[in-house]
């Protein structure tokens, strides 16, 4: 269980951001300088280096991101202009991507990051730019809520495995959609069959906090408060659910952490987003109110779920049911060792669902309850031990900047260094955008600066 540092504040991250920053540069110098485009996105390291990995085309936004991230971070304008040469030059063909249930994942972190800065006075305004910006946001949700899977309850975006797959990650991929309904789109189907984007977004949140996240209420023999699936399994045939499997974590009954932290996060962040929403879309689901309580009674879980079943110093391994977990000894009275001899650490869940804890704490913090201040303590304590060794990447020849994350596990993708027994010393994409984003949102807390929320400039 983690051991919540109860008193420390994001002014004591200060310092520990000032270095982090200046290594998030070099790493993104490093990247742009170094790594060779026709190989397609750029996924992990080995042994230092960024390599890609086929399977969906979905870190690009990761990558052109960081760069936005930075530049509001520290105000470095070489990032930012190489962020927004490369959104135009690379971006589109993830904004029409029918493949993927990932375009939150990409398009917001490009063109919706810029868009945000451009609302917040951070950047100059361009009303052309704008629009190209909201263009592409607005299609992105159209496309995404096109993979769609009608259920006897509503229905989900699919997962690229196909219309029987709803995979946990999306919740948090699903966020485009709210975007581009508050940017006045809708989606026409067949027929010119005009879609609430808002309506069909509602629904994925629903059926994933049904099917996707467990509450102790008895669902089956390994039922626990906010154990997740990764995979949730249907038959097309009628729409009703068959079983929980897992794609990237150990079983469909053990808990994947970074699809844990994606709901974590997810959950947390719709709460906020949807909380000021009036629209008839919730009428249309059973009420506004009973849809939030939905919502954060999914939050809660999740993030309850990973305080319980976390190390100490708040870095997980990659699934709370990975077989060789109990050859390490008590793991979970000590903080996590990414060099032991038998499971990896994942970091990347650690970074996402440190963001997931601050923005519940926020949200509970909000409407006056008082638990809100022990959720943002848990995250707080999850950012300290990543901004520090081993985690931080201090070494200016390795391109990645969070260290020890993992990205498929089951497969074996990821690069295990001679003479070990496991994938360690690796970092992700993802990993080190929402390591940015979640340092982001701490040094905003320290300067009092507006609230960071993915629908700024969202009207």
């Amino acid at each position: 269980m983690i051991k919540i540092q109860t008193k420390i504040k994001p002014i004591n991250l200060k310092d520990k951001l000032t270095r982090f920053w200046e290594l998030s540069a070099k790493k993104i110098y490093s990247i742009e300088k170094n790594y060779d485009q026709k190989n397609g996105a750029p996924v992990f390291t080995e042994n230092g280096s960024y390599t890609s990995r086929g399977w969906t085309e979905w870190t690009h936004g990761f990558q052109f991101g960081s760069g936005v991230l930075q530049f509001e971070a520290t105000g470095d304008q070489k990032t930012l202009e190489q962020s927004i040469k490369n959104t135009i030059k690379k971006m589109a063909p993830h904004v029409s991507h029918t493949g993927v249930h990932d375009h939150g994942f990409n398009n917001l972190s490009t063109y919706g990051n810029l868009l945000r800065l451009m609302y917040e006075g951070k950047i100059p305004e361009n009303s052309w730019e704008a629009e190209f910006y909201r263009l592409a946001i607005k299609i992105s949700g159209a496309v995404q809520a096109s993979r769609w899977t009608i259920i006897p309850e509503g229905g989900f975006i699919h997962s690229f495995n196909g219309p029987h797959s709803l995979f946990v990650d999306t919740i948090r991929s699903c966020r485009i959609l709210v975007a581009s309904h508050l940017l006045g789109h809708s989606y026409h189907a067949e027929g010119d069959k005009k879609i609430n984007l808002l309506e069909r977004v509602l629904q994925h949140i629903l059926a994933t906090a049904k099917y996707s996240i467990y509450y102790g209420e008895g669902r089956d023999t390994y039922d626990e408060w906010g154990r997740t699936a990764h995979e949730s399994i249907f038959n097309t045939n009628d729409g009703q659910y068959r079983c929980p499997n897992a794609q990237q974590g150990y079983s469909g009954f053990s808990t994947w952490t970074r699809g844990l932290a994606w709901a974590m996060l997810g959950f947390s962040e719709e709460l906020e987003a949807l909380a000021p929403i009036d629209d008839i879309a919730f009428k249309n689901l059973g009420g506004k109110a009973k849809i939030m309580s939905i919502m954060e009674k999914a939050a809660l879980a999740t993030c309850d779920f990973y305080i319980k079943n976390t190390p100490i110093c708040g870095v997980s391994y990659w699934d709370t049911g990975a077989p060789n977990l109990d050859k390490i000894g008590p793991y979970l009275d000590q903080p996590a060792d990414p060099y032991n001899a038998w499971e990896p650490v994942d970091s990347s869940a650690a970074a996402i669902g440190a963001q997931g804890l601050l923005r519940l704490g926020h949200y509970l913090k909000n409407k006056g309850n008082a638990k809100g201040h022990h959720y943002i303590q848990a995250g707080l304590t999850v950012i300290d031990s990543l901004l520090g060794e081993p985690y931080l990447s201090t070494d200016e020849n390795h391109q990645g900047l969070l260290l020890h994350s993992i990205y498929h596990q089951p497969n074996g993708w990821d690069y295990v260094p001679k003479g070990s027994k496991i994938a360690h010393g690796e970092s992700c994409m993802w990993g080190d955008y929402h390591m940015r984003e979640v340092a982001l949102y701490v040094q905003k807390m320290i300067h009092n600066e507006p609230y960071y929320q993915f629908t700024n400039g969202m009207h």
